[in-house]
């Protein structure tokens, strides 16, 4: 049996913060808030990574995309679209 990517992991733990939320849990209070501060906050972060991109190290761009991708999945799960349509559209591309 293969270990889970660590983006399987990370796609299951949020899932699991959304069914299961804490009241500590970072994750579960982004659901709580809504699509909307979901929203608000990829495109927080997607900003970041520009800025990240053009004026700082290799080292915070990689922080600022692992935020992006972070919150990109809660985004996704919130709306209850799994990765696997991102997968499918991208291997759709690839293949035109």
């Amino acid at each position: 049996m293969t270990q889970p990517t660590i983006l399987e992991h990370l796609i299951a733990t949020i899932a699991d913060r959304k069914a299961n939320p804490t009241s500590t849990s970072y994750t579960a209070s982004l659901f709580a808030a809504g699509v909307g501060k979901i929203a608000q906050k990829v495109g927080e972060e997607g900003v970041e990574v520009v800025v990240a991109s053009l004026d700082e190290s290799d080292e915070r761009l990689v922080s600022e995309m692992a935020d992006l991708v972070y919150h990109s999945l809660v985004l996704l799960a919130a709306r209850d679209v799994a990765w696997s349509a991102v997968e499918e559209e991208l291997e759709r591309r690839f293949r035109q």
